[in-house]
């Protein structure tokens, strides 16, 4: 059975954000979802939140400068077939995402 992917409401709202400014995100963001969706777990799992979350870089195809300047999109792994996108950010913007705000938007998540 495939993973199913859920979106918090956040995470709706950057993509949308991120879609005004950067052409191509919500096709990288989709490419994600059918490798979550086929059991792949992309990225690197965060340590000490306590949880099984992962950070996966995503190329911004409007910038060309691959994955280092693309987009950052933390994923929290539920059950072996449930997964949910917890937040998306440009890298230019934002240097990274703190182990206490990972843990506030899991607590988001409930079940």
């Amino acid at each position: 059975m495939p993973t199913q992917v859920k979106n918090l409401p956040r995470f709706d709202r950057q993509l949308e954000r991120l879609e005004r400014k950067y052409r191509g995100v919500l096709d990288s963001v989709l490419a994600l979802v059918d490798k979550l969706e086929q059991d792949e777990r992309p990225g690197v799992r965060v340590p000490r939140t306590g949880y099984i979350v992962y950070k996966t870089r995503l190329q911004n195809p409007a910038a060309r400068r691959g994955k280092s300047g693309g987009f950052r999109v933390i994923y929290y792994v539920q059950l072996a077939d449930r997964v949910t996108l917890l937040t998306i950010y440009s890298k230019t913007k934002y240097t990274d995402i703190s182990v206490r705000e990972i843990q506030q938007l899991v607590a988001e998540v409930g079940d």
